[in-house]
């Protein structure tokens, strides 16, 4: 018996794949490296695409593209019915849906007789080959590797067979980048950027967490409880999508996570991470809540022309220390703020109603923020807090102010 353990990956091509790709987690990185090393190969690749179903609210799916000679280029489609026509008119769906191979020599075929817009583009470029191949995961997802030569005669028969046995590893390793970029997603999606960065770096452990200091937003709906009962189930649910939606994009341009809704009610936070930087963090939150304003007032326009009923919100911005980690049960935790300063956020919102002001803040942001720019509503009760306390509103004329 030989000493020697024979190297099933004699092909060096094979070996980087099975040694060294699955080193690379930036899948635009990997794309771009796994190409090189095929043309290095010697096989006369021009395009490679891999196309990635993504689990995500917003996006159908990923696409990273890479051409010689330059890096490859990520690009991600929406939901929605111009997507799924752009599906149906390339080569894709008997690669994803029926799991075949596919190839069309695009020299031997006549330009007005490609029915796919991707195929007659590359045929303008002076493509001679395209060949597409299902990436099979463990799941039972199916994403897809297009590989496209523009030599003369395009892939050879070795080409071809040294590519169908590099797909399998591919497959392995995109896999992995699709998991990792699944749980990121929803974990954006359901508990915020930063929540989520936590939880994937093993801040997982119940009761732990760190105390931070943030500005702290606490928004709802006014009138939500009778708005509820006199509409249908489906006029409310775009109500609160659509409200939402507003309030949560001008949160997020301004640099805050939110961390939940519940029910009509969103707590977001500016966390102040360098003391330094803490009555710039309140700028940016106090002019949001100007943002938010407009926006709600530019929502409600539009609802008024579609018939539909008006958003009417109350707001409250409140700074302080809060410990921000897992908080619930042994099998079901939630990753979010506790603290005074959170308590006092939400009763301060409740002053909106008894004030008639849309958005209120506590004397700690107005110590914060030029004193021109806010008036003061006085000095209100607060459920829980021994003394009356002064809060504020920005005014209408600052309201713009960068």
């Amino acid at each position: 018996m030989s000493d020697t353990i024979p190297d099933v990956y004699s092909d060096p091509l094979a070996h980087w794949f099975v040694t060294e790709a699955y080193l690379i987690t930036d899948t635009v990185a990997f794309i771009t490296a796994s190409a090189e090393q095929i043309v290095a190969a010697g096989i006369p690749l021009y395009r490679m695409a891999y196309f990635q179903n993504t689990l995500h609210p917003e996006i159908s799916g990923k696409s990273y593209i890479w051409r010689r000679g330059s890096t490859a280029v990520a690009g991600s489609a929406p939901h929605g019915p111009d997507t799924e026509e752009e599906y149906r008119n390339s080569p894709m769906p008997p690669v994803v849906e029926e799991r075949k191979t596919i190839r069309f020599r695009l020299e031997e075929i006549a330009l007005e007789d490609l029915t796919s817009p991707v195929l007659r583009d590359l045929k303008r470029e002076g493509c001679t080959d395209y060949v597409a191949q299902p990436l099979v995961f463990s799941t039972g997802q199916v994403d897809a590797l297009s590989l496209v030569s523009d030599r003369p005669g395009g892939f050879d028969n070795a080409d071809l067979r040294r590519l169908y046995q590099l797909h399998f590893a591919f497959a392995r390793i995109t896999e992995v980048h699709t998991l990792r970029d699944t749980a990121e997603y929803l974990l954006n999606a359901y508990v915020g950027r930063a929540a989520g960065r936590r939880i994937l770096a093993g801040e997982i452990v119940r009761g732990t967490g760190q105390t931070i200091e943030a500005v702290i937003w606490f928004c709802d709906l006014r009138g939500f409880t009778g708005i509820s009962d006199r509409l249908p189930r489906d006029a409310v649910i775009a109500l609160l999508n659509d409200y939402f939606g507003a309030m949560g994009a001008v949160v997020t341009e301004a640099g805050g996570e939110i961390l939940k809704f519940m029910g009509d009610g969103m707590l977001a936070i500016f966390p102040v991470e360098d003391p330094s930087a803490r009555a710039a963090i309140v700028a940016h939150a106090v002019r949001a809540s100007g943002a938010a304003r407009h926006a709600i007032a530019a929502l409600n326009l539009h609802r008024s022309e579609a018939g539909t009923h008006p958003v009417d919100f109350g707001l409250a911005l409140h700074i302080g220390e809060v410990m921000f980690g897992n908080i619930g049960a042994s099998d079901r935790l939630d990753f979010t703020i506790i603290g005074p300063a959170v308590n006092y956020a939400a009763r301060l919102e409740k002053l909106c109603t008894v004030t008639g002001h849309p958005v209120v803040l506590s004397s700690a942001i107005a110590a914060l923020f030029p004193a021109n720019d806010l008036t003061s509503l006085g000095r209100h009760a607060l459920k829980g807090i021994d003394e009356p306390q002064e809060v504020f509103a920005l005014n209408v004329a600052a309201e713009g102010c960068g």
